[in-house]
């Protein structure tokens, strides 16, 4: 295990069996520890845990980010190594390159102590994308065509009783999106926990995971140099990364593979967004059949979004000239893109659309924070809507950011006709819009990243 995540819910535990385990150093090449599901609105509990857990991680040789960070996939996402293997203590640690296993506390102390962790290989299922993408069309909604999909061809069904689902306990396979960049292949791999699935793996160009980890790079060192520890844990990954980058090559499958199903999904034929119907991932329906249901909340945010989503909510948001007719929240997943948002202006768009902004973190997605009203129809860009857990009673939609946002505006779901008047603006503004934090680029942190120091 090369990259093993801790956040905070599960972080006691882990602790505790760290102490079982008399760990005094993490053999696990690098530790991380988050804040991210109780940063918002901690207990008494939780900002003690808050104050001790840092040096405990710290004087084993891990990683420990800050209370008001964000979120700890966002920010283990950028400490990867290409084609190695990690774990965490969240069921989203879902790597979106080499391969993750999320585990419980136990299990996420013992590889993190040991550096090793004992796995049964399953069987893979490849869903392979062709063709290209349609206007208005998001990542998110080829999220939802798998599920979708899967019902089409028998692999799942909604219904309970009797439940089919040939995703779980298997990987997720995903060819023929080489083009994505790291972060945007994140929402696919992410995902996959959604689907059951034991583990998710993405094929991506090596010039996608080069500008990632030259990202990286820059941001680890901008961290040593803001006081983030441990220093030679991070120094000795960006190293790690320079390494790769010198000389970079990624696994492929072989060409006569066998995999236990494969989903072809052709993209010419996803005309209309896709969104996951109240309460259940599991039950993607096209925009059509479901549009017009009134919409109470809306929320965007959680690790299934990045700076991009944000952009083009603000672009949507600043087309209308009326009050919203919902309430929106929104939560960037970090600080650095909270930060970059309120430098291009976007919070200024928020505050005059009447936007409620919550800290970068979890937010509503965990359910133990902030909550929507009660049995409130919602559309969220969160990971999963099972009941209850937004929102008493509340009924919700995942949806695209993009979706989100019009939703928001109009006070309902949009017929796609609807929805594409919105949305039509936002491909010429792609490149604007949909660019990603490219730390070595940015000259705040590459000066800053110039000045770390390990001794």
């Amino acid at each position: 295990m090369t990259t093993v995540g801790s956040q905070d819910t599960t972080g006691p535990m882990t602790r505790d069996e760290l102490k079982d385990l008399a760990c005094l150093g993490f053999q696990a090449d690098l530790v991380m520890q988050s804040f991210c599901h109780t940063a918002a609105y901690p207990k008494p509990v939780d900002v003690e845990m808050q104050h001790t857990m840092p040096d405990f991680i710290r004087t084993r040789g891990g990683v420990s980010l800050r209370p008001g960070d964000g979120i700890i996939h966002s920010w283990l996402n950028r400490m990867l190594l290409p084609d190695t293997v990690g774990t965490g203590g969240d069921s989203h640690t879902r790597f979106p390159m080499g391969i993750s296993f999320p585990a419980g506390s136990g299990l996420v102390a013992f590889a993190a102590a040991t550096g090793v962790m004992p796995l049964d290989m399953p069987e893979s299922v490849l869903v392979r994308f062709k063709g290209e993408m349609q206007p208005g069309i998001t990542l998110r909604d080829l999220v939802h065509a798998i599920p979708l999909y899967g019902i089409k061809q028998g692999m799942l069904t909604v219904e309970k009783k009797g439940k089919i689902n040939e995703f779980s306990g298997r990987i997720l396979e995903i060819e023929g999106l080489e083009h994505l960049t790291v972060e945007q292949a994140f929402e696919l791999s992410d995902a996959s926990a959604e689907r059951s699935a034991a583990g998710c793996t993405i094929n991506l160009s090596e010039e996608s995971v080069a500008e990632y980890l030259r990202s990286n790079i820059t941001m680890l060192r901008w961290m040593i140099a803001e006081g983030y520890g441990d220093p030679r844990t991070l120094e000795r990954r960006a190293q790690q990364m320079e390494e790769w980058i010198a000389d970079p090559k990624l696994m492929r499958a072989d060409k006569d593979a066998e995999y236990s199903h494969v989903v072809e999904i052709d993209l010419a034929d996803i005309k209309e967004p896709i969104v996951c119907c109240p309460n259940d991932p599991d039950d993607a329906k096209f925009l059509s059949e479901v549009a017009g249901d009134k919409v109470d909340e809306v929320f965007i945010g959680s690790c299934m979004t990045n700076i991009g989503h944000f952009r083009a909510a603000g672009k949507l948001l600043e087309m209308n000239k009326e009050p919203l007719k919902t309430r929106l929240w929104m939560s960037p997943p970090t600080k650095m893109d909270q930060a970059q948002l309120m430098e291009e202006g976007y919070f200024n768009t928020y505050g005059t659309a009447g936007v409620r902004t919550e800290m970068p973190g979890c937010s509503l997605c965990m359910g133990n924070q902030a909550r929507v009203a009660a049995k409130s129809t919602v559309l969220s860009t969160s990971t999963r809507n099972f009941p209850n857990r937004l929102g008493d009673g509340a009924n919700v939609y995942l949806t695209s950011a993009e979706l989100a946002a019009v939703g928001a505006v109009l006070g309902k779901l949009p017929s796609p006709a609807e929805y594409m008047e919105y949305a039509k603006d936002l491909n010429s503004m792609s490149k604007e819009i949909y660019k990603y934090l490219n730390f070595d680029q940015m000259e705040n942190y590459t000066k800053k990243a110039s000045e770390a120091n390990v001794a």
